[in-house]
């Protein structure tokens, strides 16, 4: 059997679940019985000596940067507290090598030691939602984008922090070995295939764009601001001062999708946002989201997000009293 070679970068204070996370879901990829190929997974210091995680928990690499006798297919970096002040010659070497790679991954802050190297000018890339201005400010030439947890430009692939590591490893295994093998990594680490609603690092944004006439846009914040309402094409036509099918046609033309599409999508995200900061209750949600049951609610997040809206909550949920211990 054939094998893609995968090399991990490691150094003292990396964040050590960006070093497993995606580990642990190429090698479970790479066992999955008729593949038609293995994942060969190393790691690899500066030296070649062990390194010392954030957490304190001690690596043994595989071999030594300067020891490679080839570039490997996906070259992944990951983040931590050692991208703050990282070696010279750990740059140097991204600088000359990394470019190498078929496919080249950072995982959180790692981010900042590509864009140290010169790698991500001219790329739309993401990384740590607390980093984001910071590699926006000190990298003009990078497009960061603060919000998804992963983004894909070209052979070059970044995501968010830490556990995001985990889904951008799942996107790229269903991209070389299939759904189906992805699938089953997810089941195995108990993890979604598609973290739910993208689990956008804070606010999830809508794919639609911003429509250019004035009553379109109106409609887009009323929709926005209201998603427990009557959003049918004829309410929102009347509003928007068209008959149905022109308003169907023209939000379609400026938005780039039709407006149930769009309503799906805001009460989708308002239920998500409900379930994830409050106590409210199911019933209560769905009414408040304009889904007027349970029922129709658990149908909408099954299609969406392939889990039931009680599994997302437990899942995503924020205790109440975390949120407003200011408050007391």
């Amino acid at each position: 059997m054939t094998e893609r070679s995968v090399l991990v970068v490691v150094f003292d204070g990396v964040q050590s679940l960006d070093v497993t996370g995606p580990l642990e879901v190429f090698a479970g990829a790479g066992k999955r019985p008729g593949a038609p190929f293995t994942y060969g997974i190393r790691t690899a210091s500066l030296d070649g000596g062990p390194i010392r995680t954030s957490s304190g928990l001690t690596l043994v690499p595989d071999v030594g940067l300067g020891d490679l006798a080839c570039a490997p297919h996906t070259l992944l970096v990951p983040g931590g507290e050692g991208t703050r002040r990282p070696d010279p010659g750990l740059i140097d070497w991204l600088r000359a090598y990394a470019p190498r790679a078929e496919r080249l991954v950072s995982v959180c802050t790692g981010a900042l030691l590509l864009a140290e190297a010169g790698l991500l000018d001219g790329h739309r890339v993401t990384t740590h939602w607390a980093v984001c201005d910071h590699l926006a400010r000190g990298h003009p030439a990078v497009e960061v984008d603060p919000e998804p947890i992963f983004v894909r430009d070209g052979k070059l692939a970044t995501s968010a922090g830490v556990t995001a590591g985990i889904d951008l490893a799942l996107a790229l295994v269903e991209e070389d070995l299939g759904r189906e093998t992805a699938l089953t990594v997810a089941r195995h680490l108990v993890v979604f295939l598609r973290r739910p609603g993208n689990q956008a690092q804070f606010s999830a944004q809508l794919a639609a764009q911003t429509a250019q006439r004035e009553p379109l846009r109106e409609v887009q914040a009323w929709i926005t601001e209201h998603p427990g309402d009557d959003l049918s094409v004829d309410t929102l036509a009347h509003r928007a001062r068209l008959s149905p099918r022109q308003f169907a046609r023209a939000f379609r033309a400026e938005t780039g999708m039709t407006p149930g599409r769009y309503v799906d999508r805001v009460r989708l995200e308002h239920a998500r946002r409900l379930l994830e900061d409050t106590g409210d209750g199911i019933e209560e949600i769905s009414r408040a989201c304009g889904y007027g049951t349970p029922e129709a609610m658990r149908r909408a997040f099954v299609k969406a997000l392939g889990a039931a809206p009680a599994e997302y909550r437990r899942r995503f949920h924020a205790p109440v009293h975390r949120l407003h211990t200011t408050d007391r």
